[in-house]
């Protein structure tokens, strides 16, 4: 897809002033130059041209409010005289992937006071003796080169991307953890309510048990006096005599 046409359709019926990030990567550009992309994005903060095939920026327009512009993986190799015109608060510069071999090809990335962060991974520059301790020479503006500050120290993420966005998304992790915590928590306290229950349960059911096998053995009590009674005479009753018991007193 060529570059005006993948602009048309990032815009997704919105104008151009709407649009705060435009991202361009891997459509094709004609003839190596910048198109579609006019004055009219006056509120673009974040440009994309990664593998788009570019071999100069000059056609890139006036964006006061750019602060991170990506042109990685590029044909490039001069011209940032450019940027420095039209980019007056560039915050951050990917050049990783093109064609710079020297130096003094990055001189007027001087003219950019606001650069804190410029990268040119796989660029033959880096070859270069000296190479850090030059470019920081040469733009002492810079906090971060390659991702690493002057004294070897890597940049974080928020010096690296844009911070409201970073922000945003860790205070949602924080709150999507919270939340997990209180759900562990009350499944804890839901799970020790139910081994409660049971324990009371087994007590009841104890107690119910024992009332029960202490009737049973009342019962039983109950039902041995009964046959003690049935096989005894009862108390008071006299015992019959028998008609011989009789005759052999008469006869005495």
């Amino acid at each position: 897809m060529d570059m005006k046409k993948r602009v048309s359709l990032e815009l997704r019926h919105r104008s151009p002033t709407e649009v705060q990030e435009l991202v361009l990567d891997n459509c094709r550009s004609s003839e190596g130059k910048i198109e579609g992309i006019t004055g009219e994005f006056s509120n673009l903060e974040l440009l994309s041209l990664i593998n788009v095939g570019l071999t100069s920026v000059a056609d890139i327009p006036k964006l006061d409010k750019l602060k991170k512009l990506e042109l990685s993986d590029n044909r490039i190799s001069g011209g940032l005289e450019v940027l420095a015109e039209r980019l007056v608060n560039l915050t951050h510069l990917n050049l990783s992937g093109n064609k710079f071999k020297d130096i003094s090809t990055l001189e007027p990335l001087k003219k950019l006071p606001q650069l804190k962060s410029l990268d040119l991974f796989n660029c033959e520059v880096t070859n270069l003796a000296d190479y850090r301790g030059s470019i920081f020479k040469l733009l002492p503006q810079l906090t971060y080169l390659d991702g690493y500050d002057i004294d070897d120290c890597e940049a974080s993420d928020s010096d690296g991307e844009g911070d409201g966005v970073e922000d945003e998304d860790e205070e949602e992790g924080e709150s999507e953890d919270f939340e997990e915590e209180e759900e562990e928590d009350e499944e804890d306290v839901v799970a020790e309510d139910d081994d409660d229950d049971d324990d009371s349960g087994d007590d009841e059911d104890g107690e119910v048990n024992g009332d029960v096998d202490s009737e049973d053995d009342d019962e039983d009590e109950e039902d041995e006096d009964d046959d003690d009674e049935d096989s005894s005479p009862a108390k008071g009753e006299k015992r019959k005599r028998d008609p011989e018991d009789e005759d052999d007193e008469d006869d005495d």
